[in-house]
């Protein structure tokens, strides 16, 4: 899969899911942990982080909203309840994504989701433990964005192999110049 994805909560208060929460982004593959405003305990989280995610995955601890940052072309997508939200099955994920939820008992602050280039939510009917909410976007961008086997039309598993990947031939990305239209002579 290109690209990468990360995992950010704001002003969370319980050490447990903190740790439930990046044990899952480290299984899935998170490319950097981060938290905004937080207020825990964090050696108590190691008891719920059975994979020590900060042994192997970056965590960045930033005091404010305004203090946040991301990589150039990182895309910060909140993660909330409510009906402004784009529904997770629609939609499409960045290649590059910071992925940010709201603490235990609150949303996201005013000046996060101001922050956020989408505000996505979980088609469920409450909120959900913030561990669990991180594992169903984390699956979701990654079937979304995964290379696998079509699913079958009936029940089982895929019945055709995945085809091997073919690379093409290289693909160049610049901004076109009314003088590029023709390529200089050789001499």
């Amino acid at each position: 899969m290109r690209g990468y994805f990360a995992i950010g909560v704001e002003g969370i208060s319980k050490a447990m899911n903190v740790g439930s929460l990046m044990r899952s982004a480290h299984a899935f593959g998170a490319s950097f942990l981060f938290t905004v405003a937080a207020a825990y305990a964090r050696g108590q989280g190691r008891s719920s982080d059975t994979s020590d995610a900060e042994g192997h995955v970056p965590l960045y601890a930033f005091p404010a909203v305004e203090a946040l940052v991301l990589p150039r072309g990182c895309t910060l997508v909140g993660v909330e309840l409510s009906d402004a939200a784009i529904e997770l099955p629609s939609f499409h994920h960045p290649r590059c994504a910071a992925y940010v939820f709201g603490p235990e008992r609150g949303a996201l602050s005013p000046a996060m989701t101001a922050r956020c280039n989408h505000v996505v939510r979980i088609p469920t009917q409450f909120s959900l433990n913030v561990g669990i909410a991180g594992a169903i976007v984390m699956y979701d961008r990654l079937i979304s964005l995964g290379r696998f086997a079509r699913r079958p039309l009936r029940a089982g598993g895929p019945v055709e192999p995945l085809p091997p990947h073919v690379f093409g031939p290289p693909s160049f990305r610049r901004q076109a110049k009314a003088d590029d239209a023709d390529p200089p002579e050789e001499r």
